[in-house]
């Protein structure tokens, strides 16, 4: 078992995400049962571990196209068939959940990996979890985030604590148990496309995961901006702040390849979700737009998809990028290809370049 904790995280780490997403498979018609998406998705994190991969994350949806609604389940499930790789939740979403128990499903995920828990908690883009729990959308969504959010982040911080709150009943002098293996479990705040949580997490010291599913890179350079300048603004560490940038695409031998074995799947799923928000139908000519260097998708083959992640480096200064492969369902030994030239083609050029850029910039000081 790791050091409490360890392990350290990388110079710049390189990871994966998925929703454990089952839509029908295009060119069968077909959809794999929840149970075989599952074990897929298992061999997937595994496959990551063995390739030296830093990080896998676990979205949580309440809908049929996806099969995980308990990432810490799964990544518990995770946790006894890895050794190295971290596990966190992408995301957990925050406004639906007790904070308390989150706190103790991760504490307890931490325990069983050797200290290799996070939680990355976000507003979430999908609002199928709110009339599950809380009986639909509140009046005011962000004090109800901030106020879960603060209790989180005290229950982190104190062993025992007293809290009062709005939304929840109050804590007057108790433990909340287990406590982690980390001596600080991560949690990491999600934020898509609102500004305020940018601020949020950069007033709090909270690392970022900013998602960047569509446009070009340049557009997402404010948040990251405000990020920094409010920590800065509230006398936080800069050097210490962390930054991941998380992404849809898929990895093949070539472009081409890459970009016809994906095109369907994805076009597929963005119309199921599109279609409930009044979307368009994805082109194949806006699918290959994305896809090049300044478009939000990372598809292509090992060296353009690392050339693209470096690109991205120059704007953003970020230490963390995760990619989701894929957005629809494509066949298992396909997605099983495309994480290992992720691992052995891609991660080695991307790592070697940053530690290059980053020896450069030592010197210079």
């Amino acid at each position: 078992m790791s050091n409490p904790d360890s392990p350290v995280p990388t110079p710049f780490e390189l990871g994966l995400y998925s929703f454990g997403e089952r839509t029908p498979d295009t060119q069968t018609g077909l959809t794999v049962s929840a149970e075989q998406r599952l074990g897929d998705l298992l061999e997937e994190i595994e496959l990551a571990d063995q390739l030296g991969l830093d990080v896998y994350g676990l979205g949580e949806h309440h809908r049929p196209d996806f099969a995980v609604s308990a990432p810490a389940v799964v990544l518990a499930a995770a946790a006894a068939r890895t050794r190295n790789i971290r596990l966190t939740s992408a995301v957990t979403v925050l406004g639906t959940e007790d904070p308390v128990r989150v706190f103790q499903a991760y504490s307890t995920l931490d325990l069983l990996s050797g200290g290799r828990a996070e939680i990355m908690a976000g507003r979430g883009s999908f609002s199928e979890s709110f009339p599950i729990f809380i009986g639909g959308m509140p009046r005011d969504y962000d004090a109800l985030f901030a106020e879960k959010l603060d209790l989180l982040l005290q229950l982190r911080d104190s062993e025992r604590l007293s809290w009062s709150g709005q939304f929840r009943p109050n804590l007057r002098d108790v433990g909340i148990y287990p406590r982690p293996a980390q001596s600080e479990l991560p949690i990491w705040l999600a934020v898509g496309g609102t500004p305020a949580s940018a601020v949020r997490a950069g007033q709090l010291g909270l690392p970022l995961a900013l998602a960047i599913i569509g446009g070009m890179p340049e557009q997402f350079k404010g948040f990251t901006d405000l990020y920094r300048a409010s920590a800065a603004q509230a006398g936080r560490d800069l050097a210490s702040l962390r930054l991941g940038i998380n992404s849809h695409g898929y990895i093949a031998a070539t472009s081409q390849a890459a970009r016809d074995e994906s095109f369907p799947a994805t076009a597929a799923a963005m119309y199921a979700i599109g279609r409930e928000r009044g979307w368009s139908k994805m082109t194949r000519e806006q699918f290959d737009a994305s896809s090049t260097l300044r478009g939000a998708y990372f598809v292509g083959d090992p060296e353009q998809v690392a050339e693209k992640i470096l690109f991205q480096h120059e704007i953003f200064a970020h230490n963390r990028f995760l990619l989701q492969i894929s957005v629809g369902t494509l066949p298992h030994a396909q997605v099983m290809k495309s994480i290992e030239l992720y691992g052995t083609r891609v991660a080695p050029i991307v790592r070697a370049e940053v530690a290059r850029r980053q020896a450069g910039e030592a010197v210079l000081v």
